[in-house]
């Protein structure tokens, strides 16, 4: 139907159909030679163009100069040049086929150019019958706008002739169907479940959720089910539209019922693909995303101040994932001096989910010179001061359900305690810094409640590093910064370390070994009462099983000789059990009575030692504790935290820890 070849301008496309052209069209680059009728018949704007040349009077008089080659020159005359066509020269080689009855192969992606085009050409059903404008229209409502996928593409192709295509509204119906259809395909973006009624019973629910998971899994086998296509690929067609576009779709997703976490989901994508350096694990942009990495640091701020403006308030359900992503657009606001609010707003929304955070996802590098520090603690305890503040917001409104009455004293200890461990492997990590000062430390750590730590093994570390890192610390500073742990927390095993820890100062080692022997003896205590008891246990039931006896000898008489001769033997032998466990409850007792007195003549010769001989060296007074005791440690810390010390804990000391 066509052919091309190069011009003097660009290139020229013309019409095979045999005979001469008689117009030629300029649109950009592109000569189109075409021929009047074809044109004329679909497209009322180019009939009057056409129209206003061919009575223009200065063509007349030339033609009357040379009467004999006016047919000639007629084939040449006619030129009009198309400016700010809609959609360039693609959209115009597409409605001049449509002219000379060329099938025009319609798609999403070309739907809105060349339903602008035919808005331009004014190719009206009124002018022309089964015009342009007709036939987009009919395939762009009932092909475009009924799949998710296609919308988007049609919206993408918008961008091309975006002051026509919204003037037609071409540009909000992709919008609304869009955000419409969203919702409806919820489960098959995510593959989660469809929530079942509201008034299904667990068992219900449990089986629904065990068949779900079965499903999920047999799809994960499959690597590249339906599913899963169709929601990565709709979520990599929304990262092609250019951010104005995007920011209009977001909204309208926003103000309809949208699941909130769809609309995150859309964010994260977006902000992966133009925001390059999100992830620590993959600095490196892909080739997919090399017009990104080419795009300004001014877009890119715009780009991460609209996902963030955007992100919803609540807290995200799912996994760590949305937190370590809310933790790299912090680092990068960071990097790229976002806005005030900006950044605020990020460590709000990471504050209210700072229990699925990691270690590394805290140590934020410090970008600011005026700050010292190798990571930003205040930004850090900004973010708690947020957690906290949620905490206290939800323990408020439980008590307010529960009719006031107050009994909610440990808002939700589980995820406070996460969060006191994470805290607890954050300053062990900052307190190497040799720029961190001990009022900052000091600060942080006492800025979590005393119900965020079971044990104080993890804060007592931090407090080791942060000796270990700064020996220049003054006494006095040096009992500040131990003050911050409370030694009847501290496990056995933390407690032999800090015995011979020459770091630490002359009290908190006299508070631990004060607080170890308080310990052993509870400990010792604890096991003769459970010893007691058990020795108690069996000679009541011989006592009952005695009486019962007796009762049945009265009716058997036949046999009471030999029944009164065993029930002898029995208590006889119980009461030797008993004489046993009373002497050695004795002796258990005045050991007892020996270690008390050997933990007073200690703390005795400690305070002597700490009035009378200043200490000089850090090993004097310890040595002569060896000596004097004979105290052998080994060095051997446990972070307070683990499952595995707190069992051990709880079998040592039955109860009294948790009196704190």
């Amino acid at each position: 139907m066509e052919v091309e070849k190069p011009g003097s301008k660009g290139q020229a496309w013309f019409c095979t159909t045999g005979l001469p052209s008689d117009i030629v069209i300029e649109v950009e680059d592109m000569t189109f030679h075409l021929h009047k009728f074809p044109l004329m018949s679909k497209s009322r704007k180019l009939h009057q163009l056409i129209t206003e040349q061919e009575t223009d009077p200065t063509t007349s008089t030339t033609q009357r100069e040379d009467e004999e080659e006016r047919d000639e020159i007629e084939e040449i005359i006619c030129q009009i040049s198309l400016l700010d066509f809609p959609g360039g020269s693609e959209s115009f080689e597409m409605a001049a086929k449509f002219c000379y009855g060329v099938r025009v192969d319609l798609n999403s992606s070309i739907i809105a150019p060349l339903r602008c085009a035919g808005e331009f050409l004014d190719m009206t059903e009124e002018y022309s019958e089964d015009n342009l404008i007709s036939k987009t229209e009919r395939f762009f409502s009932q092909s475009v706008l009924k799949s998710l996928k296609e919308s988007i593409k049609a919206l993408k192709s918008c961008e091309r002739v975006m002051p026509l295509a919204e003037s037609l509204g071409i540009t909000e119906r992709c919008i609304d169907s869009i955000a419409s259809r969203a919702s409806s395909v919820d489960p098959a973006l995510f593959g989660w479940p469809v929530s079942e009624a509201a008034n299904e019973n667990n068992f219900r629910a449990r089986s629904n959720q065990a068949l779900w998971k079965e499903i999920e899994s047999t799809a994960r086998r499959k690597g590249s089910g339906a599913k899963s296509n169709s929601a990565d690929s709709w979520f990599e067609d929304l990262t092609l539209l250019s951010l104005q576009l995007f920011k209009r779709l977001i909204l309208a997703m926003k103000m309809g019922d949208l699941n909130p976490e769809i609309v995150e989901s859309c964010l994260m994508n977006y902000a992966k693909k133009h925001i390059p350096g999100l992830s620590r694990s993959n600095r490196k942009p892909s080739s997919s995303s090399s017009s990104s990495s080419a795009a300004s640091e001014g877009e890119q701020r715009e780009v991460l101040e609209t996902i963030v403006s955007n992100l919803p308030l609540q807290k995200s359900s799912r996994s760590s994932t949305t937190t370590r992503f809310l933790f790299g657009l912090l680092r990068t606001a960071n990097i790229l001096n976002a806005a005030e609010e900006c950044r605020s707003t990020l460590e709000k929304k990471i504050g209210l989910q700072l229990e699925q955070a990691t270690l590394d996802d805290l140590l934020i590098p410090s970008y600011s010179y005026l700050n010292e520090t190798l990571y930003d603690v205040d930004c850090l305890e900004r973010i708690l001061g947020h957690f906290l503040d949620g905490l206290e917001e939800e323990r408020n409104g439980g008590e307010i359900e529960a009719g006031g009455d107050g009994g909610g004293g440990n808002v939700r200890p589980p995820t406070l305690m996460v969060v006191g461990k994470l805290i607890d492997g954050y300053l062990a990590e900052i307190g190497s810094d040799a720029n961190l000062k001990s009022d900052r430390f000091y600060n942080l750590a006492i800025s979590l409640p005393e119900q965020a730590r079971l044990f104080d093994d993890g804060l007592y570390r931090a407090v080791d590093v942060y000796l270990k890192s700064h020996p220049w610390t003054s006494e006095a500073e040096r009992e500040k910064i131990c003050g911050i742990m409370d030694c009847q927390k501290l496990t056995i095993e933390a407690c032999t370390h800090a015995a011979q820890n020459e770091r630490l100062p002359l009290r908190a080692v006299v508070q631990v070994l004060f607080f170890e022997q308080i310990q052993l003896r509870h400990a010792i205590t604890g096991t003769l009462v459970a010893a007691g008891a058990d020795s108690a246990r069996p000679s009541l039931l011989r006592r009952r099983a005695e009486e019962e006896e007796e009762e049945e000898e009265e009716e058997i008489e036949a046999e009471e000789g030999a029944t009164q001769e065993c029930d002898s033997n029995a208590w006889r032998g119980a009461a030797r059990e008993n004489q046993v466990l009373r002497l050695d409850m004795d002796s258990m007792r005045t050991r007892v009575h020996q270690l008390e007195r050997e933990c007073s003549n200690m703390k005795k010769v400690i305070e002597k030692i700490d009035k009378e001989c200043p200490r000089q060296n850090n090993g004097g007074w310890r040595g002569s504790l060896t000596r004097r005791f004979g105290c052998k440690f080994k060095t051997q810390v446990c972070d307070s935290h683990e499952q595995t010390v707190v069992n051990a804990r709880k079998g040592r000391q039955p109860h009294h820890l948790h009196q704190q």
